[in-house]
């Protein structure tokens, strides 16, 4: 490990420094994700670095794919799991780890899907990711708020999700809380606004209630 990089889950710097915070923001694709990142990145203190796995690596995927003669729309299931999200994912947490060495925020943004269900798998996340402290927010939503916005954005890249909506809604499980310590996040069509909810999640974390609600 080079000097200066963030160790594993014991925490620290090499130099001394307290690495800074990562807040993972995750839920379904055309959940909200990115509006709460963008939310959340205006009220951290000092101003956090965004990395959208979508932001990063869209153009890379849509190339790999192509490479691979699999369909543009492809963005789930088990081929793409195993050939291209495991990249996305190990590129986003080594970013991370660079960035917050300094002691910079991170807000990652993604789904992780598995990482939210499985305790060993978060674990593994958080450890990859250079440490505590990481706190989750979790976006909730439900299949009508995303199927209306996922139409709304209008993304090529949706078709896979949008031709088997049910089995997609069925796999990334909207209204079904992690199984791992998070803040819920209520991104459903009528909710409170965003900017209130997120307020007191910032607030609590800077005075250090770490005591997760939503659960």
């Amino acid at each position: 490990m080079a000097t200066g990089e963030v160790q594993g889950s014991g925490g620290g710097t090499a130099g001394g420094r307290a690495p800074g915070t990562v807040w993972v923001v995750t839920g379904p694709p055309g959940g909200g994700k990115s509006t709460l990142a963008d939310v959340l990145a205006g009220l951290v203190t000092p101003p956090p670095a965004v990395l959208d796995k979508d932001t990063l690596f869209a153009g890379f995927v849509a190339e790999v794919l192509a490479a691979h003669g699999r369909a543009h729309g492809e963005r789930e299931g088990a081929w793409y799991d195993g050939h291209v999200k495991v990249h996305e994912y190990g590129g986003m947490a080594a970013t991370a780890v660079q960035v917050r060495a300094n002691g910079c925020p991170v807000v990652l943004v993604a789904p992780y899907t598995t990482q939210i269900r499985q305790e060993q798998a978060w674990a593994a996340l958080v450890d990859a990711v250079g440490g505590e402290p990481v706190r989750l927010l979790w976006v909730r939503s439900d299949a009508d708020t995303l199927r209306s916005r996922i139409l709304g954005r209008g993304r090529s890249r949706d078709a896979g999700k949008l031709a088997a909506f049910e089995e997609f809604v069925a796999r990334v499980a909207p209204d079904v809380p992690p199984s791992v310590p998070h803040t819920q996040i209520d991104c459903r069509d009528g909710a409170e606004p965003l900017a209130a909810q997120v307020a007191r999640v910032v607030a609590a974390a800077t005075t250090g209630d770490r005591s997760p609600s939503g659960e």
